[in-house]
C-alpha cells in the first residue's frame, strides 16, 4: 500500500512539472512593464485616442509572442463603433476545447487606470507570453474586452454573437472563462495605509447562476492551484461575482472572476480608495502590491497546467 501510494504521488508530481516550469517562467519585470505599457495611453475611455491606441498596443504585444490568429473583434457598442483583442493559443489534442482568459482594457477615473484593469490585463499578457513557447493540450483564448465601463457590451456583444458559433473552427467550445479584473490592492475595509495583514485573492463565482455547479467547480480549482503554486497570497471563495465581464457568461459556461477584493462587500464599499479616481496610477501602488497580481497569475497559471494540460516546451 505504501508503494502504491508513493508510486501515485510520484505520478501527480510529474504531472504537474509542466505546469510547474510554465509558472517559474512568469517574470515580475514584465508583470510591472505590461502595466506600464497600458497605462501610458491613460485612462483608455471608449471613443478616445487613448482606447484606439491601446487596442493596437495589445495586438502588437500577442504579436511579438508569436501569435499569427490575432482578431481585433468589432462590434457597436454605446458609445460607437469599438473593438475587442484576441489571440488563441491553439491545442495540440483537443484544439475544439478552449479555456477563456480575459481581462477589460478601458477605464475611467483621470488617472492612468492601472489597478482597473491595467492589472488584469498584464496578467493575462504575461499568461499569453509563457504559453506562446509550451504545448497545451486544449485551447486557450486570451481576450481583452472594450467598454466594461459603460455597459459590458464589448463581452455581451461577444457572447451574442459566438456562443451559437461553438463547435465551429473559429470557436471552439466553451469549457470556463477566468477573468481579472483589480489585481494590486487589498488594504483592508476600510483601507488601510499599507496593505492588509491578510491580503488575499478573491475567486468568485454567481451562486445565482444556471452554471453556479460548474462555476464553482472553476472556483476550487483555482483555489487547489494557488495552493500548489502561488508564494504569498491564498484564495478566497466568494459566490456573489458582479460587475465584470464575466457575469456575461454565467449562465453559459463556468464563469469565476479573479480580483484583489470581493465586488459587492468590499470594491463598492471603497475598498479601493483609487477606484476611478485619479491617483489610479502605477507610481500609487507599491512592492506588496505587485506580489498580489503576480500570485494571481501564478494561481491561474498553474490551475490551466490541470484544465488544459500544459506539456511541454512548444517546438
Amino acid at each position: 500500500m505504501r508503494y502504491l501510494l508513493v508510486i501515485l504521488a510520484t505520478a501527480a508530481l510529474c504531472a504537474q512539472q509542466p505546469a510547474r516550469s510554465a509558472v517559474d517562467g512568469l517574470s515580475m519585470e514584465q508583470f510591472k512593464a505590461h502595466i506600464q505599457g497600458l497605462a501610458k495611453f491613460g485612462d483608455r475611455t471608449v471613443g478616445s485616442a487613448g482606447n484606439r491606441e491601446a487596442v493596437a498596443w495589445l495586438e502588437q504585444q500577442l504579436r511579438s509572442y508569436g501569435y499569427t490568429n490575432v482578431v481585433r473583434h468589432r462590434f457597436n457598442s454605446s458609445r460607437g463603433p469599438l473593438e475587442n483583442v484576441y489571440a488563441t493559443k491553439v491545442g495540440t489534442e483537443t484544439p475544439g476545447e478552449m479555456y477563456i482568459v480575459s481581462a477589460h482594457m478601458d477605464g475611467r477615473g483621470g488617472g492612468e487606470a492601472a489597478d482597473d484593469d491595467a492589472s488584469g490585463c498584464a496578467v493575462v499578457l504575461e499568461l499569453a507570453r509563457v504559453l506562446a513557447g509550451l504545448h497545451t493540450g486544449r485551447s486557450v483564448r486570451f481576450i481583452f474586452w472594450n467598454n466594461e465601463e459603460f455597459g459590458m457590451d464589448g463581452s455581451g456583444t461577444y457572447v451574442m454573437e459566438r456562443f451559437p458559433l461553438q463547435g465551429t473552427p473559429e470557436e471552439p467550445k466553451w469549457l470556463g472563462i477566468i477573468q481579472h479584473d483589480m489585481m494590486l490592492y487589498d488594504h483592508g475595509m476600510p483601507p488601510g495605509a499599507k496593505q492588509a495583514a491578510k491580503a488575499d485573492i478573491n475567486v468568485e463565482y454567481q451562486a445565482r447562476s444556471a452554471k453556479a455547479v460548474e462555476s464553482a467547480r472553476l472556483a476550487q480549482a483555482l483555489k487547489d492551484a494557488n495552493g500548489w503554486y502561488a508564494r504569498d497570497y491564498p484564495v478566497a471563495l466568494g459566490v456573489n461575482m458582479d460587475g465584470t465581464d464575466s457575469i456575461r457568461f454565467q449562465d453559459r459556461v463556468a464563469s469565476v472572476s479573479v480580483r484583489e477584493a470581493e465586488r459587492v462587500t468590499g470594491i463598492v464599499r471603497g475598498s479601493n480608495p483609487n477606484h476611478h479616481q485619479p491617483t489610479d496610477k502605477v507610481e500609487t501602488y507599491a512592492e506588496e502590491d505587485f506580489r498580489l497580481g503576480l500570485d494571481a497569475a501564478r494561481t491561474t497559471l498553474g490551475a490551466l497546467g490541470e484544465l488544459v494540460g500544459i506539456r511541454s516546451a512548444a517546438r
